[in-house]
């Protein structure tokens, strides 16, 4: 049978060119990890392989031991990285070898600040292995059909990583994947068998399949007879005649799964190394935690902790997880049953000695043995977090600032370890007054006034508006600590977080506020004092504003500004409010209560006076300005301005 071969052009998706190309120039002071890149991918190729044959022996084709080889061709300069592993087919080529990226190209290209050290960083976070061929080489090709196709069925991909691609059905004996670089020029070191040689086992010395190269062929050796002179000297020494010794492939790794060997043997390099292999992170991982854990559950855990965030991690739909293994059988990529959805920043591979062979995602869902090992996973990090915090503050502050706001979603997520998680959480306060948030909840403790019962706090839309909330000045008079959120998940978080060592959060924009033994008799004498004589002027507020407000008060919490609205104690906050709207969810119409500074000036002059209309003028002035201050934005601005304007003009006559 014969094999169409016509080439079909293909075109890249608009964003592919532009990634290529940063990705060529951001990444050449590193260039050779592209080497790297596909040696790690030809390696997945023969686990994913390994377990498909579970189900199915056939797929190995006779030729059950698996490998990669890489050699090159210095007169054509070229190198080639061979595996006989899963393989793919047309379509499958054209999915993974055709889109750099399926979504958040726009994000990603949004991050980009030109400065060369920073983009590299992501890039690597982006994830686009293969493509790093295009440092080195001008053009790739890709060979490959899929194990248990016809050998008719292979597929050639070319491209020069520009715009286009073709791809051709060829006819192809063996399974698995041949990729083909076409070196540049002035990349002709990479034809070099010693110098791929110390990448491969400087890279990929920990890899679990074999990484093979050609070693060369050694001509056979003729017998040369021994010859002496006349005082029986040698003259000419005899060579003993050898056959040739054909080129074989030999490992040139250790190719011994890495998690499998002892802590001691395994350097923090081969570490650093296997993190780059597991994750395709280009960096450094943060740090790392290697388990062995027997008992009633047994299973290896290799845990890290990445330095950097992926340019995604705030999408919650993203896969994410560990990699599974079962008795050393890789079994999947991103078993995400063994990790919490606010720890899916964590990479690394877990191997189970419980699990079937046959374990599929469903299985994993309600399983005993899933389960156990989830919860010493989801323990076994919390804890490398808790230890970090308390020997190295910088260094968890670098991962607060990349990590904190998922990690804040744990609260809610994981009743199990909320008191732990919520040890781990940092937030801004009025102690430091620095938008950095690296106050925990303990410290914040550890600094509270005699007779404070409450950790006080305040949540809005960005921390200028925390720090300069109305509802702070009884707060910065009294010297008492706040908390100021002002992150899009705070609302969510202090909803599922009530309390943290015993000492009850309190936000100081809801209900009664109530300081306990911290106001002295004085001051509660002179409130009740004012609130008698304002008795009159709350009762004509309330008619005012009747319909729109839930009640009035005279305010405790306020000293500089005349007025604030509150949430009453269980009514919905505003920024909870504003976050379900957000996420297209209805809002329930809540009304606020309006507090009123009696020791205020601009109080006591409407407290003063007698015209009923411009009493209501005043008092929804200032209604609106408390509205304003608390949710940032008006129903009806345009009557707020001109009743504004009006009260101006009335006071210039």
């Amino acid at each position: 049978m014969t094999v169409e071969n016509k080439p079909v052009n293909h075109a890249f998706a608009s964003d592919n060119a532009k990634i290529l190309q940063l990705m060529i120039h951001s990444l050449y002071s590193n260039k050779e990890i592209f080497l790297r890149e596909l040696v790690s991918n030809a390696a997945d190729a023969s686990d994913k392989l390994r377990f498909k044959a579970l189900s199915n022996a056939d797929l190995y084709e006779g030729e059950g031991e698996l490998r990669v080889r890489v050699s090159c061709d210095k007169e054509n300069n070229t190198l080639t990285i061979s595996d006989n592993g899963i393989g793919m087919n047309l379509e499958e080529v054209i999915e993974h070898l055709g889109t750099i990226a399926k979504s958040g190209t726009a994000e990603f290209f949004s991050q980009l600040s030109g400065d060369q050290a920073n983009d590299s960083q992501l890039i690597g976070q982006f994830g686009v292995g293969f493509y790093s061929s295009f440092i080195v080489a001008d053009k790739v090709t890709v060979r490959t059909r899929k194990a248990g196709d016809a050998a008719s069925q292979g597929t050639e991909w070319v491209s020069a990583g520009e715009g286009n691609f073709t791809t051709t059905n060829i006819e192809k004996s063996n399974r698995g994947t041949d990729i083909i670089l076409h070196l540049k020029e002035d990349e002709s070191e990479f034809a070099d068998d010693w110098r791929l040689k110390s990448i491969v086992t400087k890279y990929s010395d920990h890899i679990s399949v074999s990484v093979e190269m050609l070693t060369p062929e050694v001509p056979a050796v003729e017998a040369v007879a021994e010859v002496k002179d006349d005082e029986d000297k040698v003259t000419t020494y005899g060579v003993e005649a050898r056959d040739a010794v054909p080129a074989t492939w030999e490992a040139i790794n250790k190719a011994t799964a890495l998690w499998t060997r002892e802590k001691s043997d395994i350097s923090d390099e081969e570490y650093k190394e296997f993190y780059k292999h597991v994750s395709h992170d280009f960096g450094d991982p943060l740090l790392w935690e290697h388990n062995k854990v027997e008992g009633k559950t047994e299973y290896t855990s290799l845990l890290y902790l990445p330095s950097k965030a992926p340019f995604d991690m705030h999408n919650r739909e993203k896969q994410h997880g560990l990699k599974l293994y079962v008795q050393r059988v890789f079994i999947m990529d991103d078993a995400e049953q063994f990790m919490p959805t606010y720890l899916r920043f964590v990479k690394g591979l877990l191997d189970s000695n419980d699990l079937p062979l046959n374990v599929s995602r469903e299985i994993l869902q309600d399983n005993k043995v899933t389960q156990a090992i989830r919860k010493g996973c989801t323990k076994r990090v919390l804890k490398m977090l808790e230890k970090l915090g308390k020997k190295d503050a910088e260094k968890y502050q670098g991962f607060w600032d990349e990590f904190g706001q998922v990690l804040k979603e744990g609260p809610a997520e994981d009743m199990a370890n909320k008191e732990q998680v919520a040890g781990l959480l940092r937030f801004a306060s009025t102690n430091e007054d620095s938008s950095v948030q690296n106050v925990s909840l303990a410290s914040y403790i550890e600094r509270m006034k005699e007779g404070q019962e409450k950790v006080y706090y305040v949540v809005a839309d960005s921390f200028a508006a925390a720090k300069n909330s109305p509802h702070l000045e009884v707060f910065r008079k009294k010297g008492i600590e706040v908390l100021l959120m002002s992150d899009r998940i705070d609302e969510w978080l202090v909803s599922h977080l009530s309390e943290f060592d015993g000492k009850q959060l309190q936000s100081v924009t809801r209900g009664g506020l109530d300081l306990g033994d911290m106001d002295d008799a004085e001051t509660k004498k002179a409130q009740e004092k004012l609130e008698k004589e304002f008795d009159t002027v709350v009762t004509r507020i309330k008619e005012t504003l009747k319909g729109k407000v839930k009640d009035v008060k005279l305010s405790q919490r306020l000293t500089d500004s005349p007025a604030c609205i509150v949430a009453d104690e269980d009514d919905m906050s505003s920024q909870m409010a504003k976050l379900m709207a957000s996420v297209g969810q209805d809002v329930p119409e809540t009304l606020p209560i309006f507090e009123i500074n009696g020791e205020h000036d601009l109080v006591k002059h409407v407290a003063d006076e007698q015209d009923d209309d411009k009493f209501s003028q005043w008092v929804e002035v200032l209604f609106e300005q408390a509205m304003l201050a608390e949710r940032g934005s008006l129903k009806d601005p345009a009557s707020f301005v001109g009743r504004l304007n009006k009260l101006m003009l009335s006071l210039t006559k």
